[in-house]
């Protein structure tokens, strides 16, 4: 979450320096009231993830204000959290009775109290803007499970059957949790389950399940099946919402942590395939930094045509590679100072085949095999590996293929000096009518006017 928004209502002013204090060390924004009252009128006029009360005050108490909250349109989601001197049972009890989240003493401490505060900020980190799918054939469960969401914060669509609800799924409205029923017409509960596992789409998608049927058997099939939980009706609204709640919560848990796998792996593939590419160009001294330098020239085109940030890296990795299938060639045809016989020069034409091979076993970088393959594919067809022709031939790739023949041209090789680059772009121009992109290339003239 970024820059929390916070709430503290409280009569004393010494306790409320101390909360905002502790709570600026979350990076949280932090209002302060003096009491129920000017708690009441702050939180109708902003905004807040949290509020944080005391119960006696003058004016108003907070659990008067707790109340009101609870009840007004525009308030009655934002979690409230009591802090207070009052420690009975009795006092706790009526803390919850009148909608409190949660209830806290003030002799708990500090670290208590911090991991209260952490725990209601993820979970409106996790409620905020979610997708609920409502699925039942009764309108009355659907909108009082619908109402019930809604005033915790979700947003909720509705379908009266399992089709109804695959249908919207498939027209791409795609919520962050389905919540259905098991019988129903047209597609029941049970059908829709296999049909959201059976596609690569939605099988993640969370299913809460909401049944009157109380039978072990179905029970534990559904969960066979995937469900992720298993409501019998009637149940309580308040329990629906944790539920839902929990099952975000574990879902979402869950994505970051394969996320951050994901990117773990990446991080390990990409950097033994750098250290394979560093290897390359260290066999040929005329060639060392050319990937890089290629890649500089490919990340400074794609900000001119506007990619966004993640695009940019992806291309800045693909520029890296794209002449990784050169590890594959013979030093003797690689590093040979003159002019390459026809078979010889064949080879050479394999090593963006080569490269695309090298990464295709590898799942993070299948973005990046088009670039790699094609980078040496010209705009009238007369390129290799496959003589793709104008728009057919990945973008990605006909930037790199401006980056490239650039750097080599201005660059040092055994059989010839580098070029005055203002003859080198003028071989960069003319090339636009049959060798390269014509968009690229005036990406390219503008980049290097930058």
């Amino acid at each position: 979450m970024s820059k929390p928004s916070i709430l503290i209502v409280d009569d004393s002013a010494v306790i409320r320096k101390a909360l905002s204090k502790t709570l600026n060390s979350l990076g949280a924004q932090v209002t302060q009231a003096v009491d129920g009252a000017d708690g009441l009128a702050k939180a109708r006029a902003g905004r807040f993830d949290l509020v944080i009360s005391d119960v006696d005050m003058p004016n108003m108490t907070g659990f008067e204000l707790c109340e009101q909250l609870k009840q007004d349109q525009t308030t009655h989601s934002t979690p409230v959290l009591i802090l207070s001197s009052r420690d009975k049972d009795e006092d706790i009890e009526r803390g919850f009775r009148v909608g409190a989240d949660g209830y806290l003493t003030k002799s708990g401490g500090q670290d208590e109290f911090l991991a209260s505060v952490r725990e209601f900020l993820d979970r409106q980190d996790i409620i905020r803007n979610r997708k609920v799918l409502v699925v039942d054939d009764s309108a009355y469960i659907r909108t009082t499970v619908g109402e019930a969401l809604e005033k915790s914060g979700f947003h909720v669509a509705q379908a009266a059957n399992g089709r109804q609800a695959l249908d919207s799924l498939l027209a791409g409205e795609v919520p962050d949790l389905i919540a259905s029923d098991l019988d129903m017409p047209v597609m029941d509960g049970i059908q829709l389950c296999k049909a959201l596992r059976a596609n690569d789409r939605f099988k993640n998608l969370p299913l809460l399940v909401m049944s009157s049927t109380d039978d072990r058997a179905v029970i534990r099939r559904m969960f066979q099946l995937g469900a992720a939980a298993f409501l019998i009706k009637p149940f309580n609204m308040e329990q629906l919402v944790h539920t839902a709640e929990k099952l975000l919560s574990d879902h979402f848990r869950n994505l970051l942590l394969e996320k951050e796998r994901l990117r773990q792996e990446h991080t390990l593939m990409l950097g033994s395939i750098t250290s394979l590419i560093q290897a390359l160009e260290a066999r040929d001294v005329y060639t060392r930094g050319h990937s890089e330098a290629v890649a500089e020239i490919a990340v400074g085109m794609g900000r001119v045509m506007g990619f966004e940030p993640d695009e940019l890296e992806m291309l800045e990795i693909a520029a890296r590679l794209h002449d990784l299938g050169k590890i594959g060639i013979p030093d003797a045809i690689l590093l040979k100072p003159g002019k390459l016989t026809v078979k010889e020069y064949e080879t050479i034409k394999a090593h963006p085949t080569i490269g695309a091979e090298i990464l295709r076993p590898i799942p993070s970088m299948a973005p990046l095999i088009p670039a790699v393959l094609s980078h040496h594919e010209r705009i009238d067809g007369t390129g290799y590996p496959h003589g793709l022709k104008g728009k057919d031939i990945p973008l990605w790739a006909r930037i790199i293929a401006v980056g490239d023949i650039y750097h080599a041209l201005t660059s040092n090789r055994p059989y010839r000096d580098p070029m005055p680059e203002e003859r080198v772009l003028e071989i960069i121009n003319d090339a636009k009518v049959g060798h390269l992109c014509p968009d690229c290339v005036a990406a390219f003239l503008k980049f290097l006017e930058s």
